[in-house]
C-alpha cells in the first residue's frame, strides 16, 4: 500500500484535523514550550493546560508518584488563571501552532464552568471546548460533577447556553457506569465526549510509612489503565451517538488505532509526553507505516468497527 496515498484526517464534529493525534491536557503545557523539541504543527490539535477561572499554584509538594505501568499525579489544576490565559498564553500558543486548538476548562462551581467557557468561545484561537467535569463541587459537598449523572446533565446544559463551538465532555472513569454518564451529557448536549480522565491511585512510601504524595491521592495514568481506557471508549462510542476522543494510556500507533477501532475519533496522548516529550511526534510519524502494514487506507473507515 502506497504510504502517500493514506489519509489519516479525521473531523470532530465539523472541525477538520489533519491527524487524530492530540497531546492531552496538562501533559503539554500551552505547547509552545514543546515547540523547541520539534515543528508542533504536525499535531492535529492540543488540548491546552486545565485552566479555571481564578490563578491557581495548585496542590502542595511532592505531586507525583513513580508506578510500574505509570505514573500517579496530584498538581492540582496549577494555571495562570481564565483572564492571563487569553492575553497572554493563546498569543503565544497561535504563534507556535498553527492547527486548530481544544480548550480544556475547569471548575469547582456551575457558575465557573459557565464563565469561563463564555469567555473561551469568544477567541478565534479556540476550535472546540473540552470540558473537566472531575473537578469537586464546592456546593455539592465535594463530590466530582462527572460522577453523578444529574451534575454533569446540570453543568452541561448551563454552558450550552453561552457558547457557540463544539463541546466536549472530558469523563472520569472514577464510576461504576460510565455509559449512563455519558448519555448524561449528551442528552443536556453534548457534542462530544472525551475518555477517559485518570483512575484515582495511591502510593506509600514504606520507609517513612506516609504517603508518597502530599495530597494522599492522585491520578493515575499511563500504560497500565489502556484496557479500562479502550474498554470504556468502545461501551461509550457505541451507546451515545457522538464523536469520542480516546484517552488513558496510548504510547504507540498501534495504541491509537486499538483506540479507534474501539470507537474513537480522534486520540489524547497524556503521560507518554512526560516520560519522552517527541512521543507525539514519533506516534505521528509511525502511524502511516501502521496503517500500511495492516492494509489502512483511510484512519475514519476503522472508527468503531469493533
Amino acid at each position: 500500500m502506497e504510504m502517500n496515498n493514506l489519509d489519516l484526517s479525521v473531523s470532530l464534529s465539523g472541525v477538520q484535523l489533519q491527524n487524530p493525534v492530540i497531546p492531552a491536557s496538562g501533559c503539554f503545557g500551552f505547547g509552545y514550550g514543546m515547540a523547541e523539541f520539534y515543528d508542533i504543527d504536525c499535531l492535529g490539535s492540543i488540548s491546552f493546560k486545565g485552566t479555571t477561572r481564578d490563578a491557581r499554584f495548585g496542590n502542595p509538594l511532592p505531586r507525583v508518584a513513580e508506578c510500574a505501568a505509570g505514573m500517579i499525579n496530584s498538581v492540582g489544576l496549577q494555571n495562570p488563571g481564565i483572564d492571563a490565559v487569553i492575553a497572554e498564553e493563546l498569543p503565544k500558543m497561535r504563534e507556535a501552532f498553527h492547527q486548530p486548538i481544544i480548550a480544556n476548562i475547569s471548575g469547582f462551581s456551575i457558575d465557573e464552568y459557565v464563565e469561563c467557557c463564555e469567555k473561551i468561545d469568544k477567541e478565534d484561537q479556540v476550535a472546540i471546548i473540552e470540558l473537566n467535569v472531575s473537578c469537586p463541587n464546592v456546593h455539592g459537598g465535594g463530590m466530582s460533577f462527572g460522577t453523578s449523572c444529574e451534575s454533569v446533565g446540570e453543568v452541561v446544559k448551563e454552558v450550552k447556553k453561552v457558547i457557540t463551538k463544539p463541546l466536549y465532555v472530558k469523563l472520569t472513569p472514577n464510576v461504576t457506569d460510565i455509559v449512563a454518564i455519558g448519555r448524561s451529557a449528551v442528552e443536556a448536549g453534548a457534542d462530544g465526549l472525551c475518555l477517559i480522565n485518570t483512575m484515582l491511585g495511591m502510593r506509600i512510601d514504606i520507609k517513612t510509612r506516609r504517603p508518597v504524595i502530599a495530597n494522599r491521592m492522585g491520578g493515575f495514568s499511563g500504560p497500565a489503565v489502556f484496557p479500562i481506557a479502550v474498554r470504556m471508549v468502545n461501551q461509550v462510542a457505541h451507546s451515545c451517538g457522538v464523536p469520542v476522543i480516546g484517552c488513558g494510556g496510548v504510547t504507540t500507533a498501534a495504541d491509537v488505532i486499538e483506540m479507534m477501532m474501539a470507537g474513537a475519533t480522534a486520540v489524547e496522548v497524556g503521560a507518554a509526553n512526560l516520560v519522552n516529550p517527541y512521543a507525539c511526534k514519533e506516534i505521528i510519524d509511525s502511524l502511516p507505516h501502521e496503517m500500511s502494514r495492516l492494509g489502512i487506507s483511510s484512519l475514519t473507515d476503522i472508527i468503531g468497527i469493533v
